[in-house]
């Protein structure tokens, strides 16, 4: 046998400080050319590290977790002299048979070979190098999973030094992942303090008394309340928004004259009640976002009544109560439900089941500006419809620029319920059953 060789991180391109994910030998090992020795993972792929030589695995250097980059001393190996052991079958017996081994080891010094000119040295093998102390590290292990798994963990919450892998190796897969995430959703979300199973890090406290006065006020009950509902339902739902904007200009003259009118002078009627119209009859036509997403993931459950919860902006926070049955009734009587609950939610004075039972929910804005925002959606419920200010703009109508009031809509909607292209399809709906209201009455 000869001294034993350093192996070193090879040219792995222009990369630099690349993680260890995996130690695929120990000490004592024996080894091929090519023989993965260690595994490492960059941003964009993984890689295995072979040996260069063939030999036995003296001592590893490095650990999972550490960085390595070019010239990197990953291990010791010990390789094969010119005539191998497999060329010498009597080596093993002399080195059981022979005290030299003994005595060697016990002297420190060599004893001398016998000068006989026909005589054959017996083969005594160099004693095994000692290996150095375990050097404990103090940075965690790096769970075993490729780049793809990792960024899909990432875009998906999951930590994933809680995941047990199944794959080879315990390598955590994306099946993995993917159970983990439906346990902890149907396992954490029931608390007021849970993230729904994600381990997300803190936003770190500032003391920012260091650069002016400052004074704290607390935080309504319904803020905070509905500040955790809130926070779960982004983590928990995969949001996407879709904008649209409908030419109103019609609508608008139709509901001005009703107000003229001495029999409908009592309601106040507003745009807002046919946004809540229109929006019931996509929910017939479109019956998955009048749906709820089970528990565990893997079933719709689709309802077949029809009522739909109102944002009301109160000094105290965001309540939504909720108008039941929108299907039978007439935008007067919409309209005249949607004054008594909101003066009531004001004036706090709604009674609790008065906010249960929603099916879909619109948050409006059009009584304070904007032109577009992206609404959060009211899990369980699987969509929200946002409603901004009218504005007038120019519209090309073939033949000239015509000046028309524009009422933005904003359609957030759960990806995993909802697709892009029937999101779209529910907003063109929506826009049409808006642009001509005889639509309504369909």
């Amino acid at each position: 046998m000869t001294d034993p060789q350093d192996i070193l991180v090879p040219d792995i391109g222009d990369f630099d400080h690349v993680d260890v994910i995996e130690v695929l030998v120990a000490a004592g090992d024996k080894v091929d050319v090519e023989s993965p020795l260690i595994t490492l993972e960059s941003d964009k792929a993984t890689m295995d590290i072979p040996s260069p030589v063939a030999g036995t695995v003296t001592e590893v250097r490095i650990a999972v977790g550490d960085q390595v980059s070019q010239g990197s001393l990953v291990a010791k190996v010990e390789t094969s002299d010119l005539v191998s052991e497999a060329e010498t079958p009597n080596a093993a017996v002399l080195e059981e048979a022979s005290p030299r081994k003994d005595l060697e080891s016990e002297s420190g010094h060599d004893l001398p070979v016998s000068e006989h000119p026909n005589s054959t040295p017996p083969v005594v093998p160099r004693p095994p190098p000692s290996l150095p102390p375990t050097i404990e590290s103090d940075v965690e292990p790096l769970p075993h999973a490729s780049p793809a798994v990792r960024r899909f963990a990432r875009e998906l919450g999951a930590d994933l030094s809680k995941l047990n892998g199944t794959g080879a190796y315990g390598r955590i897969l994306k099946e993995d992942v993917t159970a983990f995430i439906k346990s902890m959703l149907s396992q954490g979300q029931g608390t007021d303090d849970s993230q729904g199973g994600f381990d997300l890090p803190k936003i770190p406290e500032v003391d920012f008394s260091r650069w002016g006065p400052v004074e704290t006020e607390p935080l309504s009950r319904i803020k905070r309340i509905s500040g955790r509902h809130l926070q779960r339902a982004w983590l928990n739902v995969p949001h996407v928004t879709h904008h649209d904007e409908a030419d109103v200009t019609e609508l608008e003259a139709f509901r001005k004259t009703l107000k003229q009118e001495s029999a409908y002078s009592e309601v106040r009627i507003t745009l807002l009640g046919f946004v809540i119209k229109a929006l019931t009859s996509a929910m017939k036509t479109f019956p998955t976002i009048n749906a709820s997403l089970s528990s565990d993931g893997e079933t719709l459950i689709l309802k077949r009544y029809f009522n739909v919860g109102v944002a009301v902006d109160t000094k105290n926070g965001l309540l939504v109560p909720v108008l039941r049955d929108v299907d039978t009734k007439g935008i007067l009587e919409l309209a005249g439900e949607l004054d008594d609950l909101s003066a009531r939610a004001r004036e706090g004075k709604l009674k609790p089941d008065e906010m249960q039972g929603g099916c879909i929910s619109i948050s409006s804005l059009g009584g304070i500006g904007g032109i577009g925002f992206t609404p959060i959606v009211n899990a369980p419920e699987v969509a929200i419809l946002g409603v901004s200010r009218a504005q007038i703009k120019p519209r090309w109508d073939g033949n000239a620029f015509e000046p028309c009031l524009m009422l933005p809509l904003d359609f957030s909607y759960d990806h995993r319920v909802i697709d892009g292209a029937e999101a779209a399809r529910v907003t063109a709906f929506i826009v049409s059953a808006l642009e001509d209201s005889r639509r309504l009455l369909l």
